[in-house]
């Protein structure tokens, strides 16, 4: 029988064999089997800062995990989309017998780094291979994070996917687990051998045009475009998942065009903050800082009648361009497994609603494509990112000089007006929500702290309807899940959601196809 012992604390620098010979105190006998299945930090005495265990043993070894079922001569399913949510639909139909076969418009992430760099230092865009689009989606280049707010069955299947591929096992019991964009790109690689081993097939530099209806309105067809060659081609099938991500705009306005029922979705837009890591560090944890990993941090302000909060904060990172239409710009966050970089940046995030941007399926799609065409503007038409340090920001004044924070913004940066660029009632939000996070997290005020802008790809502007069953309102045999359908927001809840798909898509396969 396996035994639990919880709230075990260690102290900055104890080994964690000492959890080991815990385990064997308690069973009075050899262990067989050990795992840590919770780790976090309890900073809230700066002075004696712990880490807080719960540990899982037994004098017996693991029990192997039943594998799946499997089907028989079953159908081949399209999966629209390789992030995250499209990802996990392959890699657990795959499981199931049921081999996927993967669109993607951008490149592999080998190709795709070289292509984003490539943006990044000389300002040349591809519209469909970029920050936004390609193998891994979004989440490949951000920081990996693995935290969620929901609660979902399928978090744990996520977390133990990435482990098999590559990601740290730490992963699996960290209380704020993440991967890191450079070993993340490595977990992709393995995920794709893994698919094309079992049957699965990658269509890269693919893009979903279109779709085919038979009169009882299911899916018989896709029309695929390869974006190098420009040739198009049909793919019959009557399966198929939208995975497409939150920045799909031409593909939202083709599903609306083929008859499938969509709704405009709630939203949010900001920029990215930048502050020294040491001083996030110390601001977290006192004079210990140097022992523990980069701090992190989560705030929410009501200081203003729009709610304002932080988001995907990167330890360590930097900030990042991630346009994918020309004329616009667009910033995220990024860190790497050690989060070992000299400064430390997150989303800032202001609540929008319809008032702001209309009550039309497009309008927020059109008001964030705004915003950025005037960030565009305002960074010299070259992708250079608007900046502003938080003092002139807060005091409507254009910037000089940068202080102790520079900015890291990859593709430059220029000093602009950022109440010129966001809608007012963004601006006079983060105006309020700073100082007042600054009482939480002393330091996040600090008059030298870099504004860059925009962050407008917080989540999808619309949500492609969907039944109990998983499949599309309007067309039998679409499966729309994932972030860009308005289902989930960051890598882990929309990984789930692409589990969750693949598994109603087996159900209702099951009565159809015989088991191996």
């Amino acid at each position: 029988m396996i035994k639990q012992l919880d709230n075990i604390k260690l102290h900055i620098g104890e080994s964690e064999q000492n959890l080991i010979k815990i385990a064997q105190k308690s069973l009075k006998r050899p262990v067989k089997f050990f795992k840590i299945i919770k780790k976090s930090l309890d900073a809230r005495d700066k002075n004696n800062i712990l880490w807080i265990y719960s540990i899982a043993f037994s004098d017996e070894p693991e029990k192997v995990k039943p594998a799946l079922e499997k089907l028989k001569n079953a159908p081949r399913v399209a999966v629209i989309g390789s992030g995250p949510a499209g990802l996990m639909c392959a890699l657990r139909l795959v499981e199931h017998g049921v081999a996927p076969i993967i669109i993607e418009r951008g490149e592999c992430v080998e190709e795709r780094e070289n292509t984003t760099r490539r943006f990044f230092d000389r300002g040349i865009l591809n519209p469909k291979s970029n920050v936004q689009f390609g193998e891994g989606g979004a989440g490949t280049f951000s920081d990996g994070k693995l935290n969620t707010q929901t609660h979902g069955g399928f978090n744990r299947d996520v977390l133990e996917y990435f482990a098999r591929f590559g990601a740290p096992e730490e992963i699996l019991y960290l209380n704020k687990p993440h991967i890191g964009s450079d070993k993340l790109k490595s977990v992709l690689k393995n995920i794709r051998n893994f698919i094309v081993e079992n049957g699965g097939e990658y269509l890269f530099n693919t893009e979903f045009i279109g779709l085919k209806k038979s009169d009882d309105s299911s899916l018989q067809s896709i029309i695929l475009k390869n974006t190098r060659t420009g040739e198009d081609r049909e793919l019959k099938t009557g399966l198929a998942v939208l995975a497409v991500g939150h920045s799909a705009r031409d593909t939202f306005e083709m599903l609306h065009n083929s008859g499938v029922k969509m709704s405009p979705r709630e939203f949010a837009i900001g920029v990215r903050i930048e502050h020294l890591s040491s001083e996030i560090g110390f601001a977290q944890y006192g004079k210990n800082y140097k022992l523990l990993p980069a701090a992190d941090y989560k705030l929410v302000s009501h200081a203003h009648e729009r709610t304002v909060f932080t988001f995907c904060m990167c330890p360590g990172g930097v900030v990042i361009p991630a346009a994918s239409e020309e004329g616009g710009v667009v910033v995220n966050g990024m860190s790497n497994y050690l989060r070992d970089g000299v400064n430390s940046n997150s989303a800032l995030m202001v609540q929008m609603k319809p008032s702001d941007f209309g009550e039309n399926l497009f309008s927020g799609m059109e008001f964030q494509r705004k915003i950025e065409r005037k960030a565009f503007e305002a960074g010299g038409r070259t992708y250079a990112a608007p900046v502003q340090l938080y003092k002139d920001f807060s005091s409507d004044r254009i910037s000089q000089s940068f202080g102790e924070v520079l900015p890291t913004y990859a593709a430059g940066t220029k000093f602009a007006p950022l109440n010129e660029v966001l809608p007012p009632v963004a601006v006079s939000a983060l105006k309020a929500a700073i100082p007042d996070m600054d009482r939480r997290l002393k330091g996040f005020a600090n008059p030298s702290a870099v504004l860059t802008g925009v962050e407008t790809r917080f989540s999808s502007p619309v949500k492609i309807e969907r039944g109990e069953n998983a499949e599309s309102v309007s067309v039998a045999g679409l499966y729309p899940c994932g972030e860009g359908s308005g289902y989930s927001g960051g890598i882990t809840s929309s990984a789930a959601d692409g589990i969750k798909t693949a598994e109603k898509i087996f159900e209702n396969l099951k009565n159809h196809t015989i088991f191996i």
